[in-house]
């Protein structure tokens, strides 16, 4: 490497900071459709119920693969093309390939297995890519950006990343609301789904394409200047760069926020799972025990209003971060988010009327804000000096992905013990909530 004194990161205008992290507009539209069409694309397929949950291991084992990968590989990558880039790059145009053949599963004519095989494979495939693009906005904001101007980085990201979840959640009910079909033959997925995947996908592309085109990555030298980067640290670095030593020499925080992440996880992967069948329940009355259930046009109407109430949910997410910042003590503002999110949780059985129920998702959303940014303040912080940012990012996600897999594989079973009911599974996502506020508690450090 390059034994030079380190220099202060330069200020950049705001432009420069909105250009790092404007693909994340597109990606995260990606994964807003995903996550609120998944269990509706596979249901409409003909999954049962009780294995929706096995659907939903593929996206968070394939991101506790993917990212440390990522994030370790691009802090060695140095190429003409940046060292961040091109993995955004090659993650997004992989993700818009597949965005246009998931919702197609069931318009090949395949029979129930070979459209299920070929569904999961996308997925995987989905899932994969759009882990791959969403890491090296992080990075290029660790990268480039002063410590003066991160809190403003990162707020351009964090309203780029709802403002996409919020278009993501919301094509489906728009494309239905101008006559796109909302409803198909029985195994296929309705045109108003299968449009909002083409069209989320060309969005993907062009706001990638312009990151990459607007970015100009630093060299090796530019970076070794304003990073504390010399040959005396080399050793150590290359030490450190080994995963399972990285995690052993991890602090503590590392892994008391991540028994909080367990908690919250595992409660919203059982919302992504169930939530179009416990609405289509409870607010359009929907049988969901009968076979014929995901075929009814009742059920569609019901899956594009979860796509509002997700929206819902991100708009409440932005403003309680706003008020976050206003709690002096962070675990106060941490624990009480989760409350908050837990009773949104609770009262989603007990309201029928579709708009009422965004009073629960607004409160979802107070936890949603949390999981977004607590996590990374306190771990971040805790990491100063460790070296290796990226890849201890990568590391990090895996208390993301590992709830959400360890949840996925026992949801059929707790579907089974509250009465094979969807409906229910919102106060087991109530409870995860409860527990991870009182986890918060456990958490060591700067308040």
């Amino acid at each position: 490497m390059f034994n030079v004194q380190s220099k202060q990161k330069p200020d950049m205008k705001f432009w420069g900071l909105w250009n790092l992290s404007f693909g994340f507009f597109g990606v995260q539209i990606a994964y807003a459709l995903q996550s609120a069409n998944i269990s509706r694309i596979f249901a409409t397929l003909g999954a049962d119920p009780h294995s929706l949950s096995y659907f939903w291991i593929l996206p968070p084992l394939m991101g506790i693969l993917v990212q440390p990968v990522v994030g370790t590989l691009s802090d060695k990558t140095w190429c003409r093309f940046g060292r961040r880039v091109p993995y955004l790059f090659i993650g997004a145009a992989i993700a818009v390939l597949v965005m246009c053949l998931l919702p197609n599963a069931g318009s090949f004519g395949l029979g129930l297995s070979a459209a299920m095989t070929f569904g999961l494979v996308s997925l995987m495939f989905l899932d994969t890519s759009i882990n791959m693009a969403m890491q090296p906005f992080k990075m290029l904001v660790g990268d480039m950006v002063n410590e003066k101007q991160k809190a403003l980085a990162y707020s351009i990201q964090s309203f780029l990343c709802n403002a996409g979840s919020v278009a993501g959640f919301v094509f489906p009910y728009f494309f239905t609301a101008i006559g796109v079909a909302i409803t198909a033959a029985p195994g296929v997925v309705p045109d108003s789904v299968i449009w909002s995947f083409y069209i989320g996908a060309a969005i993907l592309i062009l706001c990638v394409l312009y990151t990459t085109v607007k970015v100009k990555e630093w060299n090796p030298e530019e970076y070794a200047q304003y990073n504390s980067v010399d040959e005396a640290e080399e050793p150590e670095l290359e030490e450190k760069s080994n995963w399972i030593t990285l995690l052993k020499k991890a602090p503590a925080t590392f892994w008391r926020v991540g028994l909080v992440q367990f908690f919250c996880w595992a409660a919203f992967m059982y919302m992504w799972t169930y939530t179009n069948g416990a609405i289509a329940d409870t607010c359009w009355g929907v049988d969901m025990m009968s076979p014929e259930a995901t075929s009814t046009k009742a059920y569609q109407v019901a899956g594009n209003w979860v796509g509002i109430l997700y929206a819902v949910q991100a708009i409440g997410s932005v403003i309680w971060a706003m008020v976050l910042p206003q709690f002096k003590n962070r675990k106060l503002g941490y624990g009480l988010s989760l409350v908050l999110g837990g009773i949104g949780f609770a009262l989603v059985p007990f309201i029928s009327h579709p708009y009422v129920q965004f009073i629960a998702f607004v409160l979802i959303g107070c936890a949603w804000a949390a999981m977004l940014a607590m996590p990374f303040t306190f771990v971040t912080n805790a990491l100063q000096g460790y070296g290796h940012m990226g890849a201890y990012l990568g590391l990090f996600n895996g208390t993301i992905c590992m709830p959400q897999i360890i949840a996925a594989i026992c949801g059929g079973s707790i579907l089974t013990l509250v009465g094979s009911n969807q409906t229910n599974m919102m106060f087991v996502a109530a409870a995860c909530l409860l527990l991870g506020a009182i986890s918060v508690t456990a958490i060591k450090g700067k308040q």
